[in-house]
């Protein structure tokens, strides 16, 4: 403990070995809080839920902290749902002789500088044979009364409001009359919807956003007694949680979050693994030589001249892995690597040392010698290489997902950055999609490579020189 004690002090005397543990820290802090908070099997389950279980996200949403450096304030997403108490959300049944009126009321404050993405409304009726009749109205703030459309509505339904084009040509008379002016593009309906109504609305790039209480009423006809109706009223932002959503709208956070583990675990568990093997491979060649050392050498120039990564993805081509089976593929092509040769070369050296002899004469065996004194002596200076190698599995895992030959499940790094690449998010502007995955990607391999820098100092003290 105390040789343990002295090489962590030591080690705390160089900046980039203790930044390089904080992030590495914080890493494992927050793979510890994912795997608790959302287990994997819901992690995967909801990031291949696709877009029917996301509707209530903003499509391409930016994260919510981007608030804080923009000039303007961007909407978040309102809901308003009569399925529950709601602040702003009213609903009455007015029975009749041979019928009922339903009449719903969505009230909402939008204080934001920008206009909403998408707006949708979501109905759930309950009848038997008759469908209820409906008629959605927009309110303003300036009381301007609009109406959206007349509807029979089926069990379940959407109404695509901001994809109403019909909607989209009357508004553009509405308000081409109402200013006196002709709105000559295609101003779409979140515009005209949220829109001052004055000639800023003549372009989309000078219209101002009408602040204030926007309401939308629906005044329904239910033609049986029992029948009833739910709504759902979903006004998209343009920001959305830590992380932001995709072209699912699916939350990336899940995504980042789950990375982390994911990527911690491959890397660590690949270097580690493939360095130990080697070494125990690298030792057995050494010690018992002859026919032994000549198999083990040969094996091991096979696989220096296979082409690691063409193979590798020539095998994730034809066999879709999960991560994991991945990971053991990736040990199973790596452990006869140069790795062995180099460690060859220095047991070579270790097993003439005096006690490895004295080891011999008292009677231990070739397997006790091997692992109680080659290995623990050469252990030590081989840490520094391990840990900086680490960065080179996680690229690897993202290297793989990227082109589409990871885990098609996981949630992972390289799978965000492979969906943009696939959706043109850089080409769109969506530089988030891309940045976050690519900095924690940078972040862990930084980590690592420092911590690793400050090791090789420690171990192999004629670094310092340099």
């Amino acid at each position: 403990m105390s040789k343990v004690k002295r090489a962590l002090n030591q080690l705390l005397l160089y900046k980039s070995a203790f930044i390089g543990l904080v992030i590495i820290l914080f890493l494992v802090a927050v793979s510890i809080h994912t795997i608790i908070t959302i287990p994997y099997d819901e992690a995967t389950r909801l990031w291949r839920a696709g877009e029917q279980y996301w509707l209530d996200n903003p499509r391409n949403a930016l994260p919510s902290w981007i608030n804080i450096f923009s000039q303007k304030r961007l909407p978040e997403t309102i809901i308003l749902t009569t399925e529950k108490p709601q602040s702003g959300v009213s609903k009455a049944i007015v029975p009749a002789e041979r019928l009922s009126v339903i009449k719903i009321k969505f009230s909402f404050i939008y204080e934001y500088d920008d206009f909403p993405s998408e707006i949708n409304l979501f109905l759930k009726a309950k009848f038997n044979e008759s469908s209820p009749h409906l008629t959605i109205q927009w309110v303003k703030p300036n009381g301007d009364q609009i109406e959206l459309k007349s509807l029979l509505v089926s069990r379940e339904d959407r109404y695509y409001i901001s994809g109403d084009e019909d909607l989209a040509r009357e508004l553009r008379r509405y308000f081409s009359k109402k200013i006196n002016r002709t709105i000559g593009h295609e101003a779409p309906i979140v515009l005209l919807l949220f829109a001052q109504e004055d000639f800023s609305i003549l372009s989309p790039d000078t219209a101002k956003v009408m602040k204030g209480t926007y309401e939308l009423r629906i005044d329904g006809l239910v033609f049986e007694t029992n029948a009833d109706l739910n709504a759902k009223l979903v006004v998209y932002g343009k920001v959305y949680g830590l992380a932001g959503t995709d072209h699912y709208r699916r939350d990336l956070s899940i995504a980042l979050l789950w990375g982390t583990p994911i990527a911690l675990s491959f890397g660590v568990t690949a270097s580690a693994t493939i360095a130990l093997i080697q070494i125990f491979i690298g030792a057995m060649s050494a010690w018992f030589g002859g026919k032994t050392d000549t198999v083990l050498q040969r094996i091991t120039e096979i696989f220096m001249i296979l082409p690691f990564l063409p193979l590798l993805i020539m095998i994730s081509t034809f066999y879709k892995f999960n991560i994991w089976v991945l990971l053991v593929v990736v040990i199973a092509l790596t452990v006869f690597g140069s790795g062995v040769k180099n460690y060859r070369a220095i047991f070579l050296q270790v097993k003439e040392f005096p006690y490895v002899e004295a080891a011999r004469a008292y009677g231990a065996s070739n397997l006790r010698i091997i692992a109680l004194y080659l290995i623990p002596k050469v252990l030590p200076t081989m840490i520094p290489s391990i840990v900086i190698s680490v960065a080179d599995f996680v690229f690897l895992e993202a290297a793989l997902a990227i082109l589409g030959l990871g885990d098609p499940l996981a949630p992972t790094w390289g799978k965000i950055i492979d969906d943009a690449y696939s959706q043109g998010a850089l080409y769109k502007g969506l530089y988030y999609w891309v940045l976050q995955p690519s900095i924690m990607l940078a972040l862990t391999s930084l980590s690592f490579a420092m911590l690793g820098f400050a090791l090789d100092k420690i171990f192999n003290p004629k670094l310092k020189e340099m």
